[in-house]
C-alpha cells in the first residue's frame, strides 16, 4: 500500500494531503466563535435609584450579573434584591455595613456574615454560597465554618473614583480576557453608564457575560 498507515486515527490523517491543516483552520474558527465567558459583578448595593437603572439595562441586554450587596441596603430595599434573584442574577454578600475584617473583630465580621445571609435568604428562599469580602479581607476559616466562597476579581476600574466614563469603559476593555471578573459598584451614575456600555463593547467582541456561578463552576 506504499507508506503504511498505522491502525491509530492520528497516522491514518497524517496519510491524507492537507487533512491536518484543515483540522487546524477549522479549529481556529471555531475558537474564534466560540464565546468567552466573562463576569461582572457590582458591590455596595442595592441603591434605590441607580440599581434599578442598571437592572433595565441588563435586562434589555439579556446580560446576567452578580450583586454582592450590604446587607443594611437590601433590608432598606428589599424589592431590588427580589428583582435581581428573580431576573437571573447571582446575589451574594458583602458584609452588613461594609466592615473590613482586621485582627480584633473575626468575631463582629463573622456574624455580619451570618445576618446578612439571613436577610438575602429571606428575600430570595436560596442559600448564599458567595461573599466578596470588603477591600479584599478575608480569613479561609470562615470557608468551612460558614460554607460560603470569596469572590476577589481581576479588573478593578476604580469606576467609585472617577465621573469619567470613558476612562472607565476603558480601563476595563484593556484588561479584559476569558474568565475576568469585573469588580464595579451600582451606586453611581457614572457607574451603570459605564457597565452598560462595557456590556455592549465587549459582547460585540464576543464575550458572554455569566454569573460567578456560571464562571467558577460551569
Amino acid at each position: 500500500m506504499g507508506k503504511t498507515c498505522a491502525l491509530l486515527t492520528a497516522a491514518v490523517l497524517l496519510c491524507v494531503p492537507g487533512i491536518m491543516d484543515y483540522r487546524a483552520e477549522t479549529a481556529a474558527a471555531s475558537e474564534m466563535t466560540e464565546s468567552r465567558k466573562i463576569a461582572l459583578t457590582f458591590d455596595d448595593g442595592p441603591h434605590p435609584y441607580y440599581t434599578e437603572q442598571l437592572l433595565d439595562g441588563l435586562k434589555e441586554r439579556d446580560v446576567k450579573a452578580t450583586f454582592f450587596v450590604l446587607g443594611k441596603h437590601a433590608e432598606e430595599y428589599p424589592e431590588l434584591v427580589k428583582r435581581m434573584y428573580r431576573e437571573g442574577h447571582l446575589v451574594g454578600n458583602h458584609t452588613y455595613s461594609h466592615i473590613q475584617l482586621n485582627k480584633s473583630n473575626h468575631e463582629k465580621f463573622k456574624q455580619e456574615l451570618i445576618k446578612t445571609n439571613e436577610v438575602i435568604e429571606k428575600l430570595t428562599g436560596q442559600e448564599v454560597q458567595f461573599v466578596r469580602p470588603p477591600y479584599g479581607t478575608w480569613d479561609k476559616k470562615f470557608e468551612k465554618e460558614l460554607n460560603m466562597f470569596p469572590v476577589l476579581w481581576t479588573i478593578d476600574p476604580l469606576d467609585w473614583s472617577s465621573h469619567n466614563v470613558d476612562g472607565i469603559v476603558k480601563k476595563v476593555e484593556d484588561k479584559a480576557e476569558e474568565n475576568a471578573i469585573i469588580l464595579m459598584h451600582d451606586e453611581y451614575k457614572t457607574t451603570v453608564t459605564a457597565a452598560l456600555r462595557v456590556v455592549d463593547e465587549l459582547k460585540e467582541e464576543g464575550y458572554e457575560f455569566v454569573t460567578i456561578e456560571e464562571l467558577l463552576f460551569d
